[in-house]
């Protein structure tokens, strides 16, 4: 005989019991991370258990709004059907063969990327760091002629990043990135990279010459502070490329992917890059990176010259060329626009009612809102009102919502950001934010 179901008290009973165990769970969860992690980020004291579309859940039951999106991650939001469906179908199948041989979607995604893009062959990585790593190989592969001796720099090997620029942790990518605080600690780094000042076209002509074999720029610099490439400072990047004989890589691993209601940012520029790095969306949440390159850069590439043991494997290009559909066939790009107008307007009419908004930066859903105060305290009022963002370069709030985001979702973050303005105490920052991307700021970095 089958028992009766429980109702009532006993119901009641079963519940609290059941929520006890899940925060006894997460209370030993922090505990084994504080022991046994390596103390590389500052974690908020709270677990999250799920997410459905745009909104997350910790163990306790708390729902918030999520407009952080796993840092320009979760671009279709969380537990979309259409992703679920693929990851359930492939990691039943196979979730690893090796490069070593073909399987059904590796060869189609990098399809869909080319036609995407309008370059021509792609290179599959695990994130956003390793792309990063693989175009610099690329840049003084391309640039090697029979003449420079091997395992001597050649003539041609300079590499010009900006400043205020973020593309990774590992060591080339590193070495390509302007904050001091993240490149000291670990000298001497990569020689051969020298930074140019964003933005400003004279510094790059007086800084290049037949040495360069690269320039490296973020289209959207996000972890500087939402900061964009001017279409001036992109002609001349590409046409000194072109005229030396260097490559132009765009690194879109945090803008690209539809972010900005394109493709890809740079398609606002009549130019294309030599090289674009994407990753973070690009396979919905599991671990992908990519280089997209043009013929002439690959036809320098030989079988052993560089490889992976993970990057493009089944489960993870199923899901990646499912995500790509899915903005196609949703027409995110179009939400994308349209919501991102509407963000748009509702903070610019939002700074009309709070001095300390100083600049609205950004475009698409990939939004910064520069302050004249320390942001730090907004974020964590915002985490206890049910609503995830986070602040980079600590004078700017940075919102990346998932691609998904509706209408009444963007009315709702508004009301909070309003109520999180209007309740918030202001610190008072130990120095204003410049006027400028050019200049060096303390960042609050999120890892690639």
């Amino acid at each position: 005989m089958m028992a009766a179901a429980k109702s009532g008290p006993a119901m009641k009973s079963s519940r609290k019991s059941a929520k006890r165990r899940t925060r006894g769970t997460s209370a030993a969860a922090v505990r084994d991370a504080e022991q046994f992690l390596l103390p590389t980020y500052k974690r908020q004291p709270l677990v999250f258990t799920h997410g459905r579309g745009c909104y997350v859940f910790d163990s306790r039951g708390k729902k918030y709004l999520d407009f952080l999106g796993g840092i320009a991650v979760n671009a279709l939001g969380h537990a979309h059907p259409r992703i679920v469906k693929v990851v359930r179908r492939e990691s039943a199948r196979a979730i690893h063969f090796s490069n070593l041989f073909h399987h059904a979607f590796q060869g189609p995604l990098a399809r869909k990327l080319a036609e995407w893009s309008g370059l021509d062959r792609v290179f599959f990585a695990n994130s956003g760091t390793e792309a990063v790593e693989g175009a610099l190989k690329l840049s003084r592969l391309y640039a090697r002629t029979d003449s420079d001796v091997p395992g001597v720099p050649a003539r041609k090997h300079r590499i010009l990043a900006m400043t205020n620029s973020f593309h990774g942790r590992t060591y080339g990518a590193v070495s390509a990135t302007s904050t001091e605080k993240y490149r000291l600690p670990f000298a001497p780094l990569v020689p051969g990279i020298d930074f140019v000042r964003f933005n400003d076209v004279d510094d790059l002509a007086s800084k290049f010459d037949d040495t360069v074999c690269a320039v490296l720029l973020e289209t959207i610099q996000g972890e500087g502070g939402i900061y964009a490439i001017t279409e001036t400072f992109w002609n001349a990047a590409r046409s000194l490329t072109s005229k030396h004989g260097a490559l132009l890589i765009a690194d879109e691993i945090q803008c690209g992917l539809g972010r900005t209601g394109r493709y890809f940012a740079y398609q606002q520029y009549s130019g294309k890059p030599d090289i674009v790095l994407v990753a973070k969306p690009l396979a919905a949440g599991l671990p992908l990176g990519a280089i997209l390159t043009s013929q002439s850069v690959a036809d320098r590439v030989s079988p052993g010259l560089h490889g992976t043991t993970f990057g493009g494997g089944p489960l993870a290009c199923a899901t990646a060329l499912e995500f790509l559909n899915v903005i196609d066939d949703e027409r995110l790009l179009e939400n994308i626009r349209a919501r991102g107008d509407e963000l748009r307007d509702g903070l610019a009419a939002l700074a009309g009612k709070f001095p300390f908004i100083r600049e609205i930066r950004g475009e698409g859903l990939m939004l910064g809102v520069e302050l004249t105060v320390d942001g730090a305290p907004f974020v964590q009022q915002a985490l206890l009102r049910g609503l995830l963002i986070n602040c980079t370069h600590d004078f700017t709030l940075r919102f990346l919502p998932p691609f998904i985001v509706t209408r009444a979702q963007v009315r709702q973050f508004l009301r909070q950001m309003e109520t999180i303005f209007l309740t918030t105490p202001q610190k008072a920052a130990a120095s204003q934010p410049a006027n400028s991307a050019a200049s060096t700021r303390a960042a609050l970095v999120a890892a690639r």
